[in-house]
């Protein structure tokens, strides 16, 4: 077999608008079902992007003995349910971030996957990107010299209280929804686990979902700093701070499929805005595709995932910390 055949669990807007494009562009992957509760939704994406089957539920997804894996983009209260009941079924998964609401959860998800014996993968498209994997290259060359902090933003402004990223039961609020990303790509910088976390959280009184959350990690070899909010203009930024240089990254996250992407060096004594910077340019590529052409490489090859899962249990328990410690102070009105 050398094309990995995909099921869709729900018909959520990032499956529509940049998985299934992204997975139908991928040389090695074919997307063959989709599910949602909705049949007529299904069957509305299906006729879209050309997938031969749609179904009215999910379990008729994991049921087709055509699908290999299964793209879970479910709200996070529900990824713990269906991740378990894909690899129950003999399912490899990608699952969309976070992985669970705890760290706890995820840890029992990947429990499941490895005893059924499938693949499973934390759905962080971003890291996977040349731009990305260009950046941890220079960082770890020593270009910048000693990594000394990691200074992330990351918003945009959604205050309509339908919205699931509003909605406190379902895992909603900007930290689980976007902080996360920060929360993930300090680790993977600094390549270890933060031995302090200090927090403040800003949560809407009617919702009762974070919607500012501010936090500063600590590592033995430095420190990382990031703001996340759902009640700020959008915009995204990465600055990486070395001892004789940094790097900078526009829109590091959600990397446009459309567009050139750029990684911004400066190295010697003047301020960066007093000296141009050595710009490494990435053309257009999509994440998407990228992210699902090397899962499906590993599956087919038989070889360990890009992100292993268990980076996802280790990203919940930071996130789980940074809860923790913003309630703790009393700081999360």
């Amino acid at each position: 077999m050398d094309t990995l055949r995909w099921g869709i669990i729900s018909s959520a807007k990032i499956a529509r608008e940049k998985v299934i494009p992204g997975l139908q562009r991928a040389d090695n992957c074919e997307v063959v079902a989709i599910g949602s509760r909705d049949r007529q939704a299904a069957a509305d994406v299906a006729e879209r992007w050309g997938i031969p089957s749609a179904y009215g539920s999910y379990e008729d997804v994991l049921a087709d003995p055509r699908v290999d894996a299964v793209y879970v983009p479910v709200p996070n209260h529900l990824h713990a349910r269906w991740t378990i009941a894909a690899a129950e079924a003999g399912k490899h998964v990608l699952c969309e971030k976070p992985l669970a609401l705890t760290a706890d959860e995820a840890q029992t998800m990947v429990d499941v996957c490895e005893r059924a014996g499938v693949a499973f993968m934390e759905a962080f498209m971003y890291r996977l990107h040349p731009s990305w994997e260009r950046t941890r290259e220079l960082v770890d060359e020593g270009t910048i010299g000693e990594l000394v902090a990691v200074d992330s933003w990351f918003s945009y402004f959604n205050d309509d209280p339908d919205n699931i990223r509003n909605i406190a039961e379902v895992g909603g609020g900007a930290l689980m929804d976007i902080g996360c990303y920060c929360i993930d790509l300090s680790r993977l910088l600094f390549g270890a686990e933060p031995t302090a976390v200090a927090s403040r959280m800003r949560r809407d009184p009617a919702q009762h979902v974070d919607t500012t959350t501010s936090a500063l990690l600590g590592f033995e070899r430095g420190t990382a700093t990031f703001t996340c909010s759902t009640r700020a203009k959008a915009d995204q930024y990465v600055t990486i701070h070395g001892t004789d240089g940094r790097i900078h990254l526009d829109v590091p996250f959600n990397i446009p499929a459309d567009r050139s992407t750029e990684v911004v060096v400066h190295t010697g004594k003047a301020l960066p805005a007093h000296a141009d910077g050595e710009v490494h340019r990435f053309g257009p590529t999509d994440p998407y595709t990228v992210q699902g052409e090397r899962f499906a490489a590993a599956v087919l090859a038989g070889t360990t995932v890009p992100t292993l899962p268990s980076e996802g249990v280790a990203t919940m328990r930071v996130l789980d910390r940074v809860v923790a410690a913003a309630e703790a102070e009393g700081l999360s009105p």
